[in-house]
């Protein structure tokens, strides 16, 4: 049997005004918000949802309460996102957290326990913070 591997779904940016952001990309793109994601949510816009209408890869946009802008190409401070993977069912989730483990990530956050999204936060081997979760 071949060997099985995630699924890259979304790219998540950690933004201090998820609406504003998620429309400059709308609007960049040329994309559409995710079903829902399009009117101001009443409880807030903490989580937007824009998708790729070929398929492919989309982008998401995560509420923070502050976020010191990126100094990129300099290295003061870095760039802020991560990425979102999607496995079939949580045997698979058991899977790819060894994987990932034996590739060098660290766990920062067992979710697995969650009956509507289990799912794992792991730390890249720079640090950087990407989510394997049942999709």
């Amino acid at each position: 049997m071949p060997e099985a591997f995630p699924t890259l779904v979304q790219v998540v940016l950690d933004t201090t005004d998820a609406r504003a952001l998620a429309e400059f990309y709308r609007r960049l793109l040329g994309w559409d918000y995710a079903p829902g994601h399009d009117e101001v949510d009443p409880a807030g816009d903490d989580w937007l949802n824009l998708r790729n209408p070929t398929g492919g890869v989309g982008l998401a946009f995560q509420q923070v309460e502050s976020l010191p802008p990126s100094t990129w190409p300099g290295t003061e401070k870095p760039q802020q996102l991560h990425l979102d993977l999607t496995v079939p069912d949580v045997e698979a989730l058991t899977v790819q957290r060894d994987r990932a483990i034996g590739l060098g990530a660290r766990v920062l956050l067992d979710r697995t326990d969650d009956p509507d999204e289990p799912l794992y936060v792991f730390a890249d081997p720079a640090g950087h913070p990407f989510c394997i979760f049942v999709g």
